[in-house]
């Protein structure tokens, strides 16, 4: 169905719709559609220990399905080990004009321009709370998937005012740290003015540790800290994140984003160009979000967790992740183009061919 029918009408609307029915479906699919084996990312099938925290398995939902965090324990009783929520940013705002977000099934991808569309993180943060008031305290490990809360830049809150963007995100750190088993910093999409220049280590650095000083405030335990890095980095600046990543105790890194690249695309150039600016998600972003986790791998300390993201589809996309280093693996247009059923086929699909080893 999603393929054949939700390809052909407006997408956004197609997402909604789709979201709609994956709540309404969770006393199905939570008999149904989690994995009955779980698999870790080295060696046979097994849960997965990462950043202090043990995901059932390793794959789990990037951020940009679930923005508003009121689908996480559908989503995960499809399958997915961890959800990531968000972009939240630090006030409400209703993203860019529609349309803004376009399937290329052609090219199995999706751009978007959404533009951090949300409820804000005050409202994000009411919601969290109370689903750990149904599901228990954190230290008593509440059901479901993990939960990551994915944090950004409020559109209003200018790029250059670099006292007013750390106030921004410390907004949300504080709020949403709390309800969070990991948080994560996103610099990287295309979709917010100015965003992509706070992944230069100037301006990261002081961000990052903004973030981290002001979780650890606001909780009573560490929330592991990651950031969520672009395709469309050159090298040298890949590794000098990694850097970064690895002076400041960052406990993991997420690569990569969309990518405002249109090399390479099999869907007419007129339809391209028709479309216009937005991140590019999907199958063409696969080889360089496999060149950056290499890079990240080959130049980190094993203890920090990475996270690979761009283009995985299959057990073999899956497979080339985990052995390029990666310790958790996250997607989203497989999930659009692919449907319901696909994430807990993925990990089946890991774990017998583990299993067979």
């Amino acid at each position: 169905m999603f393929d054949r029918v939700l390809t052909r009408t407006d997408a956004e609307r197609a997402h909604h719709a789709a979201f709609t029915a994956i709540r309404a479906a969770t006393p199905v699919t939570s008999r149904l559609g989690a994995p009955r084996r779980p698999v870790a990312a080295v060696g046979p099938p097994g849960p997965v220990r990462a950043m202090g925290i043990d995901f059932p398995h390793v794959l789990g939902l990037a951020a940009g399905f679930d923005k508003n965090a009121v689908g996480i324990d559908a989503l995960g009783a499809l399958g997915f080990g961890h959800v990531e929520v968000g972009t939240v940013t630090g006030e409400p705002q209703p993203g860019n004009e529609r349309p803004r977000l376009f399937r290329l099934p052609a090219d199995r991808a999706v751009v978007n321009r959404m533009g951090f569309n949300n409820d804000g993180a005050e409202a994000v943060a009411r919601r969290l709370a109370e689903r750990s008031r149904r599901h228990g305290a954190r230290s008593e490990r509440r059901p479901g998937p993990v939960l990551g809360v994915n944090i950004g830049k409020t559109k209003l809150v200018p790029e250059s005012d670099a006292e007013a963007v750390l106030a921004d995100y410390r907004k949300s750190a504080g709020l949403l740290a709390p309800h969070a088993d990991y948080l994560v910093v996103n610099v990287s999409s295309p979709n917010t003015p100015g965003l992509r220049d706070l992944q230069s280590v100037e301006r990261l650095e002081p961000l990052l540790r903004a973030v981290r000083h002001r979780a650890d405030e606001v909780t009573d335990h560490r929330v592991p800290l990651l950031v969520k890095i672009a395709p469309d980095l050159d090298d040298e600046d890949v590794l000098a994140v990694a850097d970064l990543a690895g002076a400041l105790g960052l406990d993991g890194v997420i690569a990569t984003n969309t990518t405002i690249s249109r090399e390479g695309l099999a869907t007419d150039a007129e339809v391209v160009a028709r479309i216009g600016a937005g991140g590019l998600s999907g199958a063409p972003v696969r080889e360089r979000s496999l060149e950056v986790l290499r890079l990240l791998h080959g130049r980190l300390d094993p203890s920090v967790t990475l996270v690979s993201v761009g283009g995985l589809s299959t057990v073999e996309d899956a497979r080339s992740r985990l052995e390029a280093g990666a310790r958790l693996l996250q997607a989203y247009t497989a999930f659009v183009y692919e449907g319901p059923l696909w994430p807990s086929r993925l990990v089946r699909g890991l774990a017998a061919e583990q299993h067979a080893r």
